[in-house]
């Protein structure tokens, strides 16, 4: 059952937030009612990891003392050599 709600909120931010939802092709309302949905879950701590990711759990084998950071970084160094 939906409920009216009214809030005070300053006007720029209001503009920013339309202009955002409008850009995602979503209600104000919307937009806000999912942000206080997922804010207020109680999922204490746990992620929900979707059917693709597990699909994909387990595929690469790297060492245990593999640092991707480091390995992003000489990536992006040769990229723009």
């Amino acid at each position: 059952m939906d409920t009216k709600l009214t809030l005070k909120l300053d006007h720029e931010v209001i503009e920013k937030a339309k202009e955002y939802a409008k850009s995602k092709k979503t209600s104000l309302s919307s937009l806000i009612e999912n942000y206080l949905q997922k804010i207020t879950e109680d999922n204490k701590g746990k992620r929900k990891v979707t059917p693709l990711v597990k699909s994909l759990s387990g595929i690469v084998d790297l060492p245990k003392d593999y640092d991707h950071k480091e390995d992003y970084a000489d990536y992006l160094i040769n990229k723009y050599k």
